[in-house]
């Protein structure tokens, strides 16, 4: 499990260094910046891979910081069971419809994230999940296609930067290497390889990926829900 966390860190700083140059490439229409926290609002749904390790990077914090924290994940797992009742260990959204992911995250909550210190900065940056590390820039693929045509309202007041060549990256090649070591994550979790388990982030705090029996949870629960593509 250690390697395949070793080796998903790196993928991350992958992205890290594709928008490090970007910014640098755009300084003056990227805002983005360290301790910015404008986007960090609402829930977001992570890849359990993502969870494990936000977690790893969470349980190196003091400990009084992370008591604090779990205080809010437990508020906020308690709001989202007000709403899914069935909601339960080990937290996976893909037990409910995707469809139905929006009645848990609605786009008007503005809820600050609670990984965000008392200066605005993420408590475990170099954790963080994927998602946060994409966001707030299109992305757009070597090729020439466009992932995502999305960005932060701060950034390129003005402009286009879908025509923005400098802005483009492997993201066919990054996406394939990240669901590749989330098959061999899972497979070294549950002793099954699958392409899709997600979570949010509060509840990835929550989670216990050394004492829980994942084995056991997958082998007599969740495979009997209907099958998700890539499964």
């Amino acid at each position: 499990m250690d390697n395949i966390l070793v080796r998903y860190g790196l993928l991350l700083r992958e992205v890290d260094e594709w928008f490090g140059r970007c910014h640098a490439a755009r300084p003056e229409a990227v805002a983005c910046r360290r301790g910015c926290a404008e986007c960090c609002r609402s829930l977001f749904d992570i890849t359990l891979l993502d969870a494990c390790y936000l977690k790893k990077g969470f349980d190196g914090l003091p400990v009084n910081v992370r008591e604090t924290v779990l205080i809010e994940a437990r508020k906020q797992l308690q709001r989202l069971r007000d709403v899914w009742p069935d909601l339960d260990v080990p937290y996976i959204l893909n037990y409910r419809p995707e469809e139905a992911w929006e009645e848990l995250m609605p786009d008007d909550d503005e809820t600050p994230c609670l990984l965000l210190g008392a200066d605005g900065r993420c408590l475990v940056y170099d954790h963080r999940p994927m998602t946060c590390r994409l966001h707030g820039l299109p992305l757009i693929d070597t090729s020439g296609e466009v992932m995502h045509d999305e960005w932060c309202t701060l950034n390129f007041v003005g402009l286009d930067p879908l025509a923005m060549p400098e802005l483009q990256w492997e993201f066919r090649r990054h996406f394939e290497a990240e669901l590749s070591l989330f098959r061999a994550f899972t497979d070294e979790l549950l002793g099954k390889r699958v392409s899709e388990l997600d979570t949010f982030i509060p509840l990835a705090l929550l989670q216990d990926f050394t004492g829980f029996d994942w084995r056991g949870w997958w082998g007599k629960g969740f495979v009997k829900l209907p099958d998700f593509p890539g499964w």
